[in-house]
């Protein structure tokens, strides 16, 4: 540990904690474009991951196995695999519940976005797992944002630009509409 540091409060530690995991989880953890084979993944080669503290460390099998999580839950300790959803799982299970005309065009429509969409094999491992679970008439298209930036921040940037839409601010409904009217006023505004 570094010595002589500055006290930052709480939240900056926080904030800068995340940073580093977000930069960890970009550098080193991928998946790969199928179910990884514990054997394989022993034998890829280390990578090398530099902490801002100086610290280094060489990450071996683990780089595989922790975002395989994701789409195999055998991978997450302490957990019940009846209440949680692999991602192919939570989009299959998203667009199903969608009315059955559209579903065609959502699968043909599937856009990546959000942080752990930046980890390498992401895409190509969704579009593997998501081919068995989308009907054989549908065309699956999965796209992602070109930069991380984009990506990263894809959802916000999607709000904003329907947020500032014409037609969109007559749907908005405002604090003292919605405690006058209750949650109906959801309805009635956004048909």
């Amino acid at each position: 540990m570094k010595k002589n540091l500055p006290e930052v409060t709480k939240s900056y530690h926080g904030h800068m904690v995340q940073q580093v995991i977000e930069d960890m989880q970009s550098a080193i953890l991928q998946l790969s474009d199928t179910p990884i084979d514990v054997e394989t993944a022993e034998k890829l080669p280390a990578a090398p991951f530099e902490f801002p503290c100086g610290y280094s460390k060489e990450f071996l099998a683990e780089r595989v196995k922790i975002p395989e999580g994701l789409f195999d839950l055998s991978y997450v300790k302490n957990c019940n695999p009846q209440t949680l959803m692999t991602v192919a799982q939570v989009a299959s299970t998203s667009i199903g519940m969608c009315d059955i005309d559209i579903r065609a065009s959502l699968y043909s429509g599937l856009i990546v976005t959000g942080g752990n969409s930046l980890m390498q094999g992401f895409v190509e491992r969704l579009n593997h797992d998501l081919v068995y679970k989308c009907p054989p008439s549908c065309k699956l298209r999965i796209t992602a944002a070109p930069t991380p930036l984009e990506r990263r921040y894809g959802a916000w940037i999607g709000g904003s630009i329907l947020a500032s839409l014409g037609s969109f601010q007559q749907m908005w409904v405002s604090r003292l509409d919605y405690d006058e009217v209750g949650k109906s006023i959801v309805e009635k505004k956004c048909p």
